[in-house]
């Protein structure tokens, strides 16, 4: 079913972006991609980094720091002249061409919002730098530039020593939680004063996975109070632990599940995550599957997944299909009238397994 939500992607057409040569997409509330290693699941979740990028007036130092346009089109400049960018929500709309410069920038050579899908308002043609956030007589861009903005792609694949999230940081540094849970012991403290019904929701959650866990020790540091750092102790006990006492799956189901519990007026409208299931054990990625069902009914949800115990917690509907053949990455929603019979006897997993509607490896 389409998003609820103004605020949310009902479309998206992108073309010459990585691997992604031509896509036009249909999205819903839910939204689970699946496909093999290199099949572009990344690709497509990594272009809403780029508009974060676009949004902040940042894009040439994005674009310096992947190496060039040629690694941002497809195949480079030499087989993409421009990357095309249609963004839908319901009848309102963003919409941008940007090409290669000799300079090794990339230029707009069209930005435009439409509304009732039509009336169309060119912001200017030949500029670095996003016109998107100067404001137009029309007021469509109130619609669309907040939604863009709430975007917010989390990944939590850094858990080594010197991950951010194990590091000290500002206790005040709490509006959101960040995309890689730098401030988690910040964010959460600030939920634990003013949420007690999230917060204990959150930690009710993670005991289900780590039923060791008692809960975290969240205090401004001793010796300078605008610091605070992650800190928890187990069940029954009082002696505190460093965040680096945690597995790396226990740490990482932990970001999730505050990302998804977190009181929903902090949420973003959409919310993106790339392989949530990396270290986590079956029965995690069970109750992780749940969490996004129960999000999805208020937020949108966009999740590439390999595994089959996740994608089992979902209906075909849910489901994108990644495969890439010929150096194209190609996206396409299940139908679950062509798999009706399959999943009288099997799994949405077991059919992936057996290759019956693609994002396999193949030869």
């Amino acid at each position: 079913m389409p998003p609820d939500s103004p605020e949310q992607l009902s479309r998206i057409v992108l073309k010459g972006f990585k691997s992604i040569a031509s896509c036009d997409l249909e999205l819903s509330q839910l939204n689970v991609l699946i496909g093999c290693n290199g099949a572009g699941k990344s690709n497509f979740i990594g272009f809403f980094r780029m508009v974060q990028q676009i949004l902040e007036e940042n894009l040439q130092v994005f674009v310096s720091r992947q190496g060039s346009p040629d690694a941002l089109l497809h195949f480079g400049r030499k087989t993409t002249e421009q990357l095309e960018i249609e963004l839908y929500f319901g009848n309102n709309g963003y919409f941008a061409t940007l090409e290669p410069t000799q300079d090794n920038r990339l230029m707009f050579t069209k930005e435009s919002f439409w509304w009732n899908v039509g009336r169309e308002m060119v912001l200017g043609r030949g500029h670095f730098e996003t016109l998107a956030l100067q404001g137009t007589d029309t007021g469509i861009d109130d619609y669309v530039v907040p939604a863009m903005q709430q975007w917010r792609v989390y990944h939590f694949h850094d858990t080594s020593d010197t991950a951010y999230v194990k590091q000290p940081h500002a206790i005040n540094d709490n509006v959101y939680l960040r995309p890689d849970a730098r401030n988690l012991a910040a964010f959460l403290y600030l939920l634990r004063q003013t949420n007690s019904q999230s917060y204990q929701r959150i930690i009710k959650t993670i005991r289900l996975v780590a039923p060791f866990f008692g809960d975290f020790h969240l205090r401004p540091a001793p010796q300078n109070p605008d610091v605070i750092e992650l800190e928890w102790v187990e069940r029954g006990q009082d002696v505190p632990f460093k965040a680096n006492l945690l597995s790396d799956g226990t740490l990482r189901f932990i970001c999730l599940t505050v990302v998804f519990l977190q009181p929903v007026d902090l949420q973003p409208a959409t919310i993106l995550v790339d392989e949530p299931e990396l270290g986590l054990h079956p029965y995690a990625i069970t109750i992780l599957g749940s969490l996004m069902r129960t999000i999805a009914k208020e937020k949108q949800i966009i999740v590439s997944t390999q595994s089959v115990e996740l994608l089992n917690q979902f209906e075909p509907a849910d489901v994108i299909v990644v495969d890439r053949e010929g150096g194209k990455s190609s996206l396409r929603r299940l139908e679950e009238d062509d798999l009706a019979e399959w999943l009288e006897d099997y799994t949405l997993g077991e059919l992936w397994n057996k290759n019956i509607f693609g994002g396999r490896p193949a030869r």
